[in-house]
């Protein structure tokens, strides 16, 4: 299987070309290089090179609720692309718990803490952590990747769907200069609304059952192309509904009828949020001076399909904008980076009451950290748990492999994120 092209840097740091794992290789085993990070994997060469010739690289973000995308090419091939998974979920969880805790002072014999004075104003750009959250570690893994590779530009998915069209779908000619986009707009726009499943009876979408986009009222009944009256349904569905009303055609099932009524009004949420998420990261993105492309999310699924590729976040990172047609994959292995935090300020974990329940963490002598990535004597490289002042243990699902500090290698500093490469 192909894998990323590894990063390069000069005895000075400056980033050079990136390079094929063969050529990695060959410098490792001539010893013209040293490993400088294991992830993302980059070498150091021992040498400073002056005037390099430098190949440009454009750098392409698919951001996401849950993942965001990283893909970097060259010449119209991914030479290195990642998938970002994000905590958004298990932040806003951990807020609510302890705002839960203080909130419960009040009812329990502990100390009492004072109210705040109502006098703290957000700013204009102010956004929940949960969302910031994301806006902040897809710039800091930006900035990493400018660290170790010479970027030229940056292109980024802004929207998911371009309003526009979705307001006047008979726009055409000079007004509407994309051709087929437009249909590609309108259908991601109502796959994500619908939860990618027929309407009318409920089943998932798949490479056998097609979801097509169908009129609520149908336009010989006096219905338009708005996009509040129109749904996704399977193939059988719209062929079985035909022309009907959606009255007649579920008159035994007044409450599906319904809901389908209520949803084709209600606004897409998540979509809102992501886009929000996305300005703001276009507005960090902006600051770093290099040039920036942006596109819809229509035009990144019509690239990806005009180009054949499979489903993924970082394939879709890869097809962003209109670099992103005709482009050929030169690794299948993307790395998977999930996000877990660097520590927690709490000393103590609490129960269920809100009560401490365990003992203040303790500081050891050693540089080792839980959450270092090291190698066991044996070979086995994993996460690394700190058990005592001079014990450690590496977790692999319900594996567990403990010994001494000089047992353990350290391959890799805790930095906030956990990483594993994916199989196929």
């Amino acid at each position: 299987m192909q894998t990323n092209y590894v990063f390069l840097i000069d005895t000075n740091k400056n980033p050079l070309n990136p390079v094929h794992p063969a050529r990695a290789r060959e410098l490792l085993r001539k010893d013209k290089a040293n490993v400088f990070r294991m992830y993302p994997f980059t070498l150091i060469l021992k040498t400073a090179i002056e005037n390099p010739t430098l190949k440009a690289v454009e750098l392409k973000i698919d951001p996401g609720s849950k993942f965001t995308g990283l893909a970097l090419l060259q010449k119209g091939e991914i030479i290195w692309k990642a998938n970002l998974e994000h905590r958004g979920d298990e932040i806003k969880d951990d807020l609510r718990k302890r705002a839960g805790v203080r909130r419960s002072r009040r009812a329990r014999k502990t100390r009492y803490r004072q109210p705040r004075f109502l006098n703290r104003k957000r700013s204009a750009r102010w956004l929940p952590p949960s969302l910031k959250h994301r806006v902040s570690t897809t710039v800091t893994w930006v900035n990493r990747l400018i660290k170790f590779v010479p970027i030229t530009s940056i292109a980024m998915e802004l929207v998911r769907f371009d309003t526009q069209k979705l307001q006047n779908s008979e726009i055409d000619g000079v007004e509407y200069q994309q051709g087929e986009l437009l249909g590609y707009e309108v259908r991601e726009y109502l796959l994500e609304k619908w939860g990618r499943e027929c309407a009318y009876c409920g089943k998932p979408g798949s490479n056998i059952r097609k979801l097509e986009v169908e009129h609520i009222i149908p336009k010989s009944k006096g219905g338009s192309d708005r996009v509040s009256n129109l749904t996704i349904a399977c193939n059988c569905c719209n062929q079985k509904k035909s022309d009907n009303l959606i009255e007649l055609f579920l008159k035994k099932k007044p409450e599906l009828i319904q809901k389908i009524k209520d949803q084709a009004k209600a606004p897409l949420k998540d979509a809102a949020c992501i886009n929000s998420t996305r300005w703001a990261l276009f507005t960090c993105l902006k600051d770093k001076g290099l040039p920036l492309e942006t596109a819809t999310g229509g035009q990144t699924k019509f690239n990806r399909i005009k180009n054949g590729f499979d489903k993924d976040h970082c394939i879709d990172a890869a097809c962003v904008g209109t670099s992103g047609f005709g482009i050929k994959s030169k690794t299948e292995q993307p790395l998977l980076i999930k996000c877990s935090g660097l520590s927690s300020r709490q000393l103590t974990r609490n129960d269920k009451y809100g009560f401490p329940c365990t003992k203040a963490r303790t500081r050891y002598e050693h540089k080792w950290q839980t959450g270092d990535i090291a190698s066991y004597v044996d070979g086995t490289v994993g996460r690394v748990v700190v058990q005592s002042s001079n014990r450690l243990e590496i977790r692999i699902g319900k594996i567990r492999i403990s010994g001494k500090l000089n047992k353990f290698n350290k391959l890799h500093r805790k930095d906030g994120y956990n990483y594993s490469l994916k199989t196929a």
